[in-house]
């Protein structure tokens, strides 16, 4: 691997090139996660520097990644989106969405167009050209806050979940929503990496519901129950406190985050418990999606799988935590972490770059991790 730069106290001003490696391209060094993975280090750090002196940092709400894995993007709670060039190892570009808001922005599959949800004016989901600041569409129909947004991983459809007990499907070509459908609390949505699977998370029933794309009208094909299914986690983690719904990439599982002692691996088939993830080092200050007290901030995405599905990534109050899901639990199916990756600030938005050896994590700061090729 080239020799990276660990570059967090550069104080020249310069923006320094980082050599990461692909593992995902043909024709290109590749490196194995399981290689790599405890050896990431903070390489990285971005601190705005657009802020008016005295000002604090904003929260970064959330984190994405464009499908070439070039760009990284990030919300944060004053109104503001950020892009990063990820080989650059610099700041591209700042959107303001002052009159809107701006929470859970996404890249389409075109790396020059986003949506995100709005935070005040309406509940609105706005669809931008990031190459001019000009909004291409509105989606509109959501009464309240919407709390998730899920992009299919092969065509423009996505769904979005709202506090108005109502997931919506969409499509990017048309303002108006192709389907509604009426569950009790429906906070995350999460497609399976074929595109013909979404599941919605509902903590006020304590389920997860699973949906096949071509027939959603019906009943879901599958309901989990995360009471029966929760282990040794704290019982209220069955009823409110998710965090973040996603399939690994191999389809076997389905993470579950909550903002409690850890997170719940389960079984994408069955929906039986696979392993409770516990999180030595406690949980993030944020809330989760849709909640307004007990914490600072909304987040949107404490902990995440690697590319090859077998690790799960977490944030937490200090550290960064990371589970191998091949390793074998206990007899109370308690998995601890197999690396505890060091890092002094608060990790309360999570993602792994799917077309690198990269991690971003963020509070108030955005970080990028990369593999130490000294280790």
């Amino acid at each position: 691997m080239a020799s990276i730069p660990m570059d967090l106290d550069d104080s020249s001003g310069s923006a320094p090139t980082l050599n990461i490696t692909r593992t995902i391209a043909p024709n290109v060094p590749t490196s194995k996660v399981s290689d790599v993975m405890p050896v990431f280090r903070p390489t990285k750090l971005f601190k705005r520097d657009d802020l008016k002196e005295g000002k604090p940092q904003p929260h970064i709400l959330s984190i994405d990644f464009d499908d070439p894995g070039d760009l990284c993007m990030t919300s944060e709670d004053d109104e503001t989106i950020q892009i990063y060039s990820v080989k650059e190892g610099r700041h591209d570009k700042t959107l303001l969405s002052k009159k809107y808001g701006v929470k859970l922005a996404k890249f389409t599959h075109n790396s020059s167009s986003i949506i995100y949800a709005s935070t005040k004016q309406n509940d609105a989901i706005r669809y931008l050209a990031t190459h001019d600041n000009s909004f291409i569409r509105y989606f509109e129909g959501h009464d309240a806050a919407v709390t998730s947004l899920a992009l299919h991983p092969g065509s423009d459809n996505f769904i979005s979940c709202s506090l108005d007990n109502t997931v919506r499907l969409w499509t990017m070509n048309s303002k108006q929503w192709t389907a509604k459908l009426l569950l009790n609390n429906p906070t995350l949505a999460a497609w399976d990496p074929s595109g013909t699977v979404f599941a919605i998370a509902c903590p006020g029933s304590a389920s997860i519901l699973l949906y096949d794309h071509r027939n959603y009208q019906r009943a879901p094909i599958s309901v989990f129950d995360v009471m029966k299914s929760r282990g040794p986690i704290e019982p209220e983690a069955s009823f409110f406190g998710y965090t973040t719904l996603s399939f690994s990439n191999d389809g076997k599982h389905i993470l579950l985050g909550t903002r409690f002692s850890g997170h719940l691996l389960l079984d994408a088939f069955d929906g039986k418990l696979k392993a409770f993830l516990r999180r030595p080092n406690g949980a993030t200050r944020r809330l989760a999606p849709g909640e307004s007290e007990g914490g600072t901030v909304e987040g949107s995405g404490d902990c995440c799988f690697s590319p090859d599905g077998r690790y799960v990534i977490s944030g937490s109050r200090r550290d960064l935590t990371v589970w191998d899901t091949m390793g074998t639990p206990s007899a109370h199916k308690i998995l601890d972490p197999t690396y505890i990756l060091e890092e002094k600030r608060e990790t309360a938005v999570v993602a792994f770059n799917p077309r690198y050896n990269m991690i971003a994590t963020a509070d108030e700061e955005l970080m990028f991790w990369l593999p130490d090729p000294h280790a």
